[in-house]
């Protein structure tokens, strides 16, 4: 029965790619051909419109086949043409079925610094670059040390993105700790957190300065797994009791939009403890909300 269930949820998966990603490819050729910057600002509008629908079609089988509840609790006030930066923990390929339930439609289309490996993915791959998803060589500290020119082309990759979203509504969103949870990833770092890894905040200053006034909030999203770190098989198959979800809506620190971080060591400092005052507050936020007894949010349900 549970092959057949995952049967069944795998071809519709697929099936619905493929019938969002030929259109969204067709647009985003002629996108490409056309001369008049309105041309391609409505044929932008169509390929937003079918990386939604293509969310909402997965929203529905999370609604219509899994028993997983999701808990969403949050101060934000969510605009579909906001400008936001998402900072969220990470610890399952679950957490961006998450982020896509809890906002598509309510936030602009979440766009992913993705390593440059994904381009290759069978269709998705081309999806994400027809959308403007930015690809990162993500290059080891050893490989920089090596090539140190290396280092500048993750700088410039992010700068030509956020060029591209000053204009239009975004959603630019970031896994802050650069990789998923383990314990033996917790381990290894020898991390001061109790459910989280060591912040990276490089990325973060980088989308700040290249964004300018560009963003108007930070969205600080923390998923919670209390029945335990899921995958997506875990999901489909209807393993995953319950996910929780706190989403907080704070301001841009004057103080830290627009500084070098690269190259200025003192504003440096200055970011990573802001980035650590906020990761500190994330971990307590997970303590509370993995307890067995942490109430359930007023806008609680399967959403």
């Amino acid at each position: 029965m549970l092959t057949l269930r995952l049967a069944l949820l795998f071809l519709l998966i697929a099936t619905s790619t493929v019938l969002h990603v030929v259109p969204l490819l067709l647009i985003a050729l002629l996108k490409m051909v056309l001369p008049l910057p309105r041309l391609r600002a409505a044929c932008n509008l169509l390929l937003t419109g079918l990386a939604a629908s293509w969310i909402g079609f997965n929203n529905w089988l999370w609604n219509t086949f899994p028993r997983t509840r999701l808990t969403l609790h949050g101060d934000a006030d969510l605009q579909i043409d906001g400008h936001y930066l998402v900072l969220a923990n990470h610890q399952s390929w679950v957490d961006i079925l998450v982020l896509q339930k809890v906002f598509n439609r309510r936030i602009p289309l979440l766009r992913f610094f993705l390593k440059r490996q994904l381009f290759w993915v069978p269709l998705l791959g081309l999806a994400w670059w027809a959308l403007d998803f930015p690809f990162m060589g993500r290059y080891t500290p050893r490989q920089v040390a090596k090539n140190p020119a290396l280092a500048g082309r993750d700088i410039e990759a992010t700068r030509r993105a956020c060029e591209k979203f000053r204009a239009i509504p975004v959603a630019i969103m970031n896994f802050v700790e650069g990789t998923r949870f383990t314990a033996d990833k917790h381990a290894k770092q020898g991390s001061p957190y109790r459910h989280l890894l060591k912040p990276k905040s490089g990325g973060v200053a980088f989308v700040l300065d290249a964004m300018g006034e560009g963003l108007h909030a930070i969205l600080d999203v923390t998923i919670a797994y209390p029945g335990g770190r899921p995958s997506l098989v875990d999901l489909l198959a209807d393993r995953v009791p319950e996910v929780r979800v706190q989403v907080r809506q704070r301001p841009i620190p004057a103080e830290l939009a627009g500084g070098d971080y690269q190259n200025d060591r003192e504003f440096r400092v200055r970011f990573q403890q802001w980035m650590n005052g906020l990761w500190r507050e994330k971990d307590d936020d997970l303590a509370a909300m993995l307890a067995p007894d942490a109430a359930a949010a007023p806008d609680a349900g399967r959403n």
